[in-house]
C-alpha cells in the first residue's frame, strides 16, 4: 500500500514537473512566432564579457535583401527549405569524416535555437536542449519566421548582430539593397564571425564566398526561397 502510495505520488510530481516545463518552454518559444526577441542568450553573454555589442535592429524578412536570404542558406543549410530541423544525413556524414566537429551538420533552426537561449559549448546537456528548442522553434514557427530571426539575431561580425547592423556597419546601405557579392561575403563569415571579416575578408573568406555564389547559382537563386 506504501509502495503504491509512494509511485502515485511520483506520478504526480513527475506530471506537475513536465507540465510546468512545458509551459515554461512554450513561453519563451511561441511569442516570438509574432515579436521581435528582446535580445538573445549570446549577446547577453557578450555583454558579461565587458564588450559592447551592437543590439540588433530589427528589419522585416522583406526588408532585407533575397540575396542574402538565399547565400545563407547555401551556405549553412541547404535544405532549409525541406527539413524539420535537423539533417539528419549531413550529421551521419559529419560523424563519418570528423566526429570532433559537427557544426557542418548544424541547421538553421539549431544555430538559432542555440544563439537565441544557449551557452557556448558542446556538452551532452547543451545539446540535448538545443534539439528540444530546435523541435519548439520548428513545430511554433513557419519557416520564413524562422528565416526572419535568425537574419535578424545572427552575429556576422565582432559584436554585429543582424543583418541590418551588419551591412549598415560593413557596406554602408540598408540589407534590403545588398547585392549578391556581398551576401555572399556576410555568408562566408558565419562560421567565425569574430575571426573573419566580410569588410576586410581574406583570401580564405573571398574563396569560400565564391563557392557560395556557385552554390546559389545551383540551387536555382533566390527563386529556391519560394517555397517557404
Amino acid at each position: 500500500m506504501v509502495k503504491k502510495v509512494k509511485k502515485r505520488r511520483f506520478r504526480r510530481h513527475f506530471i506537475t514537473a513536465l507540465g510546468i516545463i512545458t509551459i515554461i518552454s512554450i513561453a519563451l518559444t511561441l511569442p516570438w512566432r509574432w515579436l521581435a526577441p528582446p535580445t538573445t542568450a549570446y549577446i547577453i553573454q557578450e555583454r558579461f564579457r565587458h564588450n559592447d555589442p551592437i543590439q540588433p535592429r530589427w528589419v522585416p524578412l522583406d526588408e532585407i535583401s533575397p540575396n542574402l536570404h538565399i547565400a545563407v542558406v547555401a551556405a549553412e543549410d541547404q535544405k532549409f527549405p525541406n527539413h524539420h530541423g535537423f539533417d539528419f544525413q549531413s550529421l551521419s556524414r559529419s560523424l563519418r569524416e570528423n566526429r570532433q566537429n559537427l557544426r557542418g551538420a548544424s541547421t538553421i533552426s539549431q544555430q538559432l535555437a542555440k544563439n537565441l537561449y544557449l551557452w557556448p559549448g558542446r556538452s551532452l546537456l547543451r545539446k540535448g536542449l538545443e534539439a528540444y528548442f530546435t523541435v519548439l522553434i520548428e513545430i511554433m514557427w513557419p519557416k520564413r519566421r524562422i528565416l526572419e530571426v535568425y537574419l535578424n539575431v545572427v552575429e556576422f561580425g565582432p559584436n554585429v548582430y543582424g543583418a541590418d547592423a551588419a551591412s549598415r556597419l560593413f557596406f554602408n546601405k540598408p540589407p534590403s539593397r545588398i547585392n549578391s557579392r556581398e551576401a555572399a561575403l556576410l555568408a562566408a563569415v558565419l562560421p567565425n564571425p569574430k575571426r573573419m571579416s566580410a569588410l576586410r575578408p581574406s583570401r580564405y573568406v573571398l574563396k569560400r564566398a565564391s563557392k557560395i555564389e556557385r552554390a546559389v547559382r545551383e540551387l536555382g537563386g533566390s527563386g529556391y526561397m519560394a517555397r517557404l
